[in-house]
């Protein structure tokens, strides 16, 4: 993949750039709300993948490592349709314990569509909470911003 396929950080804030294909709509042509998920997880996938984050390394790690979002609270502004060229915003705030912080927008041109302030939790492979590896935070610390 290459790094225009990643997006790009500017000013600590990951964009990431999508069309809107009919595959992510309703039978009307606007996109259908929990396609907006799978737009902002491709966000905060990304947004590892630029910062030096491995997910396949993490898995196979000698203490394997996985992300699950915890809790995601969202607010749908307004609606997308089918050829819209979309930008997913990803902020990473915080990173500590065995929790990291992001907010994500998804816009259209200018226009906030979706919001959404998410917690990530670090877990093993049995799904348990699992502390942020120090080599991981150290990783992260560049791209964290306050607001």
């Amino acid at each position: 993949m290459s790094i225009a396929q990643s997006g790009h950080f500017a000013d600590g804030v990951h964009h990431l750039p999508l069309r809107i294909y009919y595959e992510d709509t309703d039978f009307s042509g606007v996109v259908y709300h929990a396609s907006y998920l799978r737009f902002m997880e491709r966000g905060r996938t990304e947004f590892l993948r630029l910062s030096g984050v491995d997910h396949n390394a993490l898995l196979q790690d000698e203490t394997p490592l996985a992300f699950a979002v915890r809790r995601m609270q969202i607010d749908f502004a307004r609606s997308a349709r089918i050829d819209d060229l979309l930008s997913v915003q990803t902020r990473f705030l915080a990173a500590r314990g065995a929790r990291i912080e992001a907010r994500q927008s998804v816009l259209h041109g200018e226009d906030v569509l979706v919001s959404a302030e998410v917690q990530i939790a670090c877990i093993d492979l049995n799904g348990r909470p699992k502390r942020l590896p120090a080599e991981l935070g150290a990783r992260l610390a560049p791209f964290l911003c306050e607001n």
